[in-house]
């Protein structure tokens, strides 16, 4: 391993280090007393993002013959992840210990699945793409069904487990195929392939072969970041994990997937856009309709935002279409805008989750939406928060989720896809519904809400909540850093 392998793979291996250090250091806590383990993890993504600082502030550093890439693409996803980590955490020491869930292996399997996450921002080659994703998904698998012996989370993680499974199969498929296509798995080479029509050894490459592959990568991270027709798991498995844990998934795994999707899908196979642009184009449509029409109908809290995370899969999809635009700037600016909706995204989501967490009750109690009722008069600060979440989420000013919206509804435009931009905004529309219906049952209905307060939940809520609020007033800093990101991106 040179000094540049090093330095590329340094926050992957200090988070996944500290996972395995702190395996040995709970032994030693004893039970009843796990909150130490939950505040040691905080050690992990801090040194991760040490680690960062040691990556080149432009252009990029490529590692393991070409496999790993340090660059600003994957620096922005790495404070993302690690940011979520930080959360989730904060969250887990008080809903853990309420459901009777207060065991050490948790935080372990949080930094190794977030191991995935950092390992899969950096992939440049569809061989660490794969291992990335199943060290993401393997400790999830397992945290779904923490909650055992309760059925709901031990079929949570059966469904997860066999659906996550049979996508990874398609994806294996998909790198076979383009492989054989192109005599690579490297994301460069295969570029190169399909560009000169060549393979490396001088034998011609196989378009359609390729294409074949492509679409069955584009399968295998379509059931990660839950678009239609590959999210049936979706509402169960939110619904049965233990909310801690639905809340990490439903951030962690979606922009995990994402990650994957638009370095693949940029880097790789920019050459296919004019058959997978349009594809990607109306899965993005269709998703987009089904998850928040599917979502009116819901009476429980955690699969209402279960079809949202849906919905905003569709959203985000909105992305690869326009990243397949002839036009660089075009590309690089529907990327850009995917980062930052991942951002407002993961801020927006990270709050709503813990706003349901203080108000969820042991035993799976407090989660309808009738449970909300009648919040702000006994939490108004919490009621406030949520409303804010849920305005974010519909895409409403001056929050993040508007600018997102909007930034990534532009772009769709000026890459040609107008009709799909009209499809956004009816079906944002559409959600306004089952948003502000939460808001008006906080503010406009008489109930016995109740809701917990503990330093570690309030102290996840307010970050949330005053940085979704501080990127809808101030967008062009944060713009401006997603854009930035992409100079290193291979095209």
């Amino acid at each position: 391993m040179t000094q540049t392998d090093l330095i590329v793979v340094l926050p992957v291996l200090v988070l996944a280090g500290w996972a395995l250090v702190l395996m040995l250091v709970d032994l030693f806590v004893p039970p009843g007393r796990k909150a130490i383990t939950g505040w040691l993890t905080l050690v992990g993504p801090a040194g991760a993002a040490l680690a960062l600082t040691a990556w080149p502030a432009g252009g990029s550093l490529s590692a393991f013959h070409g496999m790993l890439t340090a660059d600003g693409f994957a620096a922005f996803l790495h404070l993302i992840f690690l940011f979520s980590v930080v959360v989730a955490v904060l969250l887990a020491l008080t809903y853990l210990p309420r459901a009777g869930l207060e065991r050490g292996e948790f935080y372990v399997l949080l930094l190794l699945t977030a191991s995935g996450m950092l390992l899969m921002a950096q992939a440049a080659d569809l061989i660490v793409v794969f291992l990335a994703l199943e060290l993401l998904s393997i400790p999830l698998y397992v945290l779904a069904g923490l909650a055992r012996p309760r059925l709901s989370s031990e079929e949570s993680a059966m469904k997860y487990f066999l659906l996550g499974a049979f996508a990874s199969g398609f994806f294996v498929y998909g790198v076979a195929l383009t492989y054989g296509a192109s005599g690579s798995t490297n994301l460069n080479a295969i570029l190169a392939a399909a560009q000169s029509g060549l393979m490396a050894n001088g034998q011609p490459a196989v378009p359609a072969l390729l294409l074949a592959g492509a679409a069955l990568i584009l399968v295998g991270l379509g059931f990660k970041v839950a678009a239609v027709p590959f999210h049936m798991w979706t509402p169960d498995v939110y619904e049965g994990a233990p909310s801690v844990v639905t809340a990490f998934m439903a951030v962690g795994a979606k922009t995990g997937g994402f990650a994957a999707l638009l370095r693949v899908f940029v880097t790789a196979f920019p050459g296919l856009a004019p058959q997978w642009a349009g594809l990607t184009a109306v899965l993005s449509a269709l998703t987009m309709l089904v998850g928040n029409l599917a979502a009116l109908r819901q009476g429980n809290i955690k699969r209402l935002l279960a079809y949202s995370s849906i919905a905003h899969a569709g959203y985000l999809l909105m992305a690869l279409p326009a990243a397949g635009a002839p036009l660089t700037a075009q590309s690089d600016f529907a990327v850009g805008s995917a980062l930052f909706y991942l951002m407002a995204y993961a801020l927006t989501t990270l709050g709503a989750w813990a706003v349901v967490m203080a108000v969820e009750r042991q035993a799976g109690q407090g989660l309808t939406l009738d449970d909300y009722a009648g919040l702000f008069a006994r939490r108004p600060g919490l009621a406030l928060a949520m409303a804010l979440f849920m305005f974010s989420l519909t895409g409403l000013p001056p929050t993040a989720g508007f600018i997102a919206k909007f930034s990534l509804f532009r772009a769709t435009v000026d890459a040609g896809y107008l009709w799909l931009a009209i499809v956004g905004v009816l079906t944002s529309l559409v959600s306004a519904y089952y948003y502000l219906r939460v808001v008006v049952l906080m503010f406009m209905r008489p109930g016995e809400a109740q809701a917990l307060s503990r330093p570690s939940l309030n102290l996840a809520v307010g970050v949330t909540a005053a940085v979704t609020l501080l990127i809808g007033l101030i967008p062009g800093p944060f713009l401006e850093l997603a854009q930035r990101s992409l100079l290193s991106l291979a095209r």
